[in-house]
């Protein structure tokens, strides 16, 4: 997209990325233990947009929501495993509309053989925006921040898929406390207010059990 989005565009565009998260079962409802061990009433797993068409679109979604955050940057650098092919569906997305972004990931263990080293892809250089699919506890972005510094480059941001709004590991929330930690700018595609908005807007008594279930654990983890 070449242009920025108006907020009405922006609040459609986030609730399309809910409903496509849903309907490839990205997002999911029920019972799921998270890294922090609170039980929460729905789970999103970027590793689930696994074909073709579901990996060109959610590339699309970020290059989008990155395009309208305003955050300047050289490069893309995804954090092994899962930023590794959010990171080059971005690529791909932004080169469809004439920005042809380099980007880079890393491997979990050193190669010792032919390039050797644990950077695959461009060169980390300049103004690098780090991708990942949500912030738990920043531990990925911490090291991804290093690891961009220790190759002479600046870590510039962060870009997401969702961000849960909740608290980390004290009274802001996972993502409050990567931007104050690290001192850099986090964009996502949606946020816990908009898959609220999106379910409230359902019919159905179903749903209006699960919007009660996701706004009780907002009440007892969230942050506003």
């Amino acid at each position: 997209m070449s242009t920025k989005h108006t907020i009405e565009q922006s609040e459609q565009f986030r609730q399309e990325f809910i409903a496509f998260a849903i309907k490839k079962e990205v997002l999911r409802f029920g019972e799921f233990k998270t890294k922090a061990g609170r039980l929460s009433p729905y789970f999103f797993n970027a590793g689930l947009f696994d074909d073709g068409e579901s990996l060109m679109k959610l590339g699309e979604f970020y290059a989008a929501a990155i395009e309208n955050s305003g955050i300047e940057f050289d490069m893309l650098f995804g954090p092994a495993y899962k930023g590794i092919t959010l990171a080059a569906s971005i690529a791909i997305a932004f080169a469809k509309n004439g920005h042809n972004v380099p980007y880079a990931y890393n491997r979990k263990e050193a190669k010792d053989h032919g390039e050797g080293g644990v950077i695959v892809g461009s060169p980390l250089k300049g103004r690098v925006l780090i991708i990942d699919d949500v912030i738990s506890a920043g531990t990925s972005v911490r090291e991804s921040v290093d690891l961009i510094r220790h190759n002479g480059a600046t870590a510039c941001g962060v870009a997401i898929a969702i961000d849960r709004q909740e608290k980390g590991l004290g009274e802001l929330s996972a993502v409050q406390e990567v931007i104050k930690n690290n001192g850099i700018p986090v964009c996502a595609i949606a946020n816990l207010d908009d898959l609220l908005t999106y379910l409230e807007n359902q019919n159905g008594m179903a749903q209006n059990l699960l919007v009660d279930k996701v706004k009780s654990y907002r009440q007892m983890y969230g942050v506003i």
